[in-house]
């Protein structure tokens, strides 16, 4: 496959990633980013193979066409992260608040134990 090729998927899982973040579908986007992430280790093994030690000057409609695309899935992963993060921030509160009540347990006793 192609690394234009590769990058139009990206951008195909990208658009999708952004529709499972809205619709709070953690394991699809969870899928979805392992997918992505599958295509981006065979782009680099494909740039590798294609240009092996040199730059090759490529043709100025491919060159436009995957920045487009580049700019395209990073747009992607901008949106994926505003529905993300909050809810990772969440996530984030609550396994600190079990682990301070762990360690409150943990120095004073648990007072249901008695």
């Amino acid at each position: 496959m192609s690394s234009l090729a590769l990058l139009e998927q990206m951008s195909t899982y990208s658009t999708e990633m952004v529709d499972a973040a809205r619709a709070n579908d953690w394991d699809r986007l969870s899928r979805l980013e392992r997918q992505v992430a599958s295509l981006r280790d065979r782009l680099g093994v494909e740039e590798a193979l294609a240009f092996p030690g040199r730059q090759k000057r490529m043709p100025e409609e491919e060159r436009q066409r995957k920045v487009a695309l580049i700019r395209r899935i990073l747009d992607d992963d901008k949106e994926v992260r505003v529905h993300t993060e909050p809810w990772m921030d969440n996530v984030r509160q609550l396994l600190s608040g079990g682990a301070r009540e762990r360690n409150v347990r943990k120095a004073y006793g648990d007072p249901d134990q008695t």
